[in-house]
């Protein structure tokens, strides 16, 4: 079993918000109201709440993808 990680596209973000209203501390807003962050690996405590926050995203453009260790 790898480890999970989190990959936003986002050139792509539309400012929606959702991921960040759903787990605000894995997903900061910039100054503009877009998700700041490229990515990041998942804390195992944290599984659920990245999942939820990248299903919440109406555009798609947050993907959890586990990589080998």
């Amino acid at each position: 079993m790898g480890k999970l990680k989190v990959r936003i596209e986002k050139a792509q973000c539309v400012g929606n918000a959702r991921c960040h209203a759903v787990a605000g501390t894995l997903f900061p807003l910039d100054d503009e109201g877009y998700v700041a962050i490229e990515g990041f690996t998942v804390r195992s405590e944290d599984e659920l709440l990245a999942r939820r926050g990248a299903r919440a995203c109406p555009e798609r453009i947050i993907k959890i993808v586990e990589e080998e260790i």
